[in-house]
């Protein structure tokens, strides 16, 4: 099992940017592939980005694509969503979640193990 602390949401116009980070417990960090997911107000969770345990293979959302850079850092067992030109549409709460494989997915149901979340809103 991982235990994972996600950081970095809040507040910001559109057109900002903000950085989150998930921390993740373990020795084994570069074994898991890692995923962002959010959820909005009144909408189910859904896929933002993922990325392999090798960092090599990343996958995104169409909706995000192009405007946010997943990244992960195995020395500080950490992975990072930057995301630049945010819209009013972005604003949800943010989860990391860990799988215990190499290989990126889309899947909510293949990943097992989810941080708390943190918040993003954006202001229009």
């Amino acid at each position: 099992q991982v235990q994972l602390v996600e950081s970095g949401g809040g507040l910001v116009q559109a057109g900002g940017s903000l950085r989150l980070s998930c921390v993740a417990s373990g020795r084994t960090f570069i074994s898991y592939a890692m995923g962002w997911f959010r959820q909005a107000p009144g909408k189910e969770r859904e896929f933002v980005t993922a990325i392999s345990g090798s960092g090599i293979s990343t996958v995104y959302a169409d909706s995000v694509k192009g405007r946010f850079t997943i990244s992960r850092d195995s020395a500080k067992n950490t992975v990072y969503l930057q995301m630049n030109s945010l819209k009013p549409e972005d604003t949800a709460v943010y989860y990391c979640a860990a799988r215990n494989t190499n290989i990126v997915t889309r899947r909510q149901s293949e990943y097992h193990d989810w941080g708390q979340g943190t918040q993003v809103t954006v202001s229009s």
